[in-house]
C-alpha cells in the first residue's frame, strides 16, 4: 500500500467529516504502535499539500510499566525526519494500574488515564485538536464490544468535542482498513508494546470473533462498516415508538 493510496482514503474521511480546518494545531497521540505511527506519517505527508494549513506536534505518553521500559527513540528519529515537534510525557500510569490498583480489567482505567494525560499535554502545547490513530476496524470492534459487554449500540465518532478541556478529538483514519495499516506500517519504526495485557483483552476476543464469522461471510466487516455510516439503514425500536400513534 503506497503513501498516495493511503492518503487518498484518509482524505475522504477528513473531507467528509470536516476534521481539519485552517489554523488548527493538532497533537498526534503516538503510542508507537502501527496505528499511531501510520497516522503520524500520513498527517505529516498530508500537511504538505492540504488545502487547510495546520501545525502538527507528536506526543507520546510514557506509561512506565514496572516490568519493561518503552524506548521512544525510533519515534523521535521519525519525527525529526518529518519535521514534526515531539514530546514524551512521563507518567506512573502503568504502576498505578498494575501494581497499586491491581486491576483485573486494566484497559478501561489505563485508557482513561492515558487520554487524560494526552489531552492535558496537548492543551499545554497550545493545540486545539488531538488526532487518534483509530481506523475503520477499530470503529467496528468498538461497536461489537458495546453490544456484547454493555448491551448498547454505540461506537466512537470521527470527531467529538471535549467541552471540559476545550479540545476536539479527530480520527482521520476513520475510513482506512486495518489490513492497509498493517501493510503500510511495515515501512515505519513501530515500537513494541510493553503492556502486560497486550493481546489478552476483550477487544482481541472481539477481533477474533469477527474474523471467525468472516470465514463464512467474507464481507462481514464491509457490511458492519456500511451499517454504521449509513443512518438511513437504521431501523430500531425508537423509530417504531415515534410512529406508534399513527399506526
Amino acid at each position: 500500500m503506497t503513501t498516495q493510496k493511503m492518503l487518498s482514503v484518509m482524505r475522504k474521511g477528513i473531507t467528509q467529516y470536516q476534521l481539519i480546518r485552517d489554523g488548527d494545531k493538532i497533537a498526534v497521540g503516538v503510542s508507537g504502535g502501527k496505528d499511531s505511527v501510520t497516522l503520524l506519517k500520513l498527517l505529516a505527508e498530508y500537511r504538505r499539500f492540504s488545502p487547510e494549513k495546520f501545525d502538527l506536534i507528536a506526543i507520546s505518553i510514557d506509561l512506565n510499566f514496572p516490568q519493561a521500559k518503552t524506548d521512544f527513540t525510533p519515534i523521535k528519529e521519525l519525527c525529526e525526519s518529518l519535521n514534526v515537534e515531539y514530546h514524551v510525557e512521563k507518567t506512573d500510569i502503568g504502576t498505578i494500574v498494575f501494581d497499586v490498583r491491581k486491576e483485573s480489567n486494566p484497559c478501561a482505567l489505563c485508557s482513561k488515564m492515558r487520554k487524560g494525560a494526552l489531552n492535558s499535554v496537548a492543551k499545554e502545547k497550545g493545540c486545539n485538536k488531538v488526532a487518534l490513530g483509530h481506523h475503520r476496524d477499530d470503529m467496528i470492534d468498538t461497536m461489537m464490544l458495546s453490544l456484547l459487554y454493555e448491551g448498547r449500540l454505540s461506537t466512537f465518532a470521527p470527531k467529538s468535542y471535549l467541552d471540559k478541556i476545550d479540545l476536539t478529538l479527530i480520527r482521520p483514519m476513520i475510513m482506512v482498513k486495518e489490513t492497509d495499516v498493517i501493510s503500510y506500517s511495515k515501512t515505519l519504526p513501530v515500537v513494541k508494546s510493553c503492556c502486560p495485557a497486550n493481546k489478552l483483552t476483550k477487544r482481541e476476543y472481539v477481533k477474533d470473533l469477527i474474523s471467525s464469522i468472516g470465514k463464512d461471510i467474507p464481507e462481514v466487516r464491509d457490511m458492519m462498516f456500511t451499517a454504521l455510516i449509513h443512518p438511513e439503514r437504521y431501523n430500531l425500536f425508537d423509530k417504531f415508538e415515534k410512529d406508534v400513534d399513527r399506526l
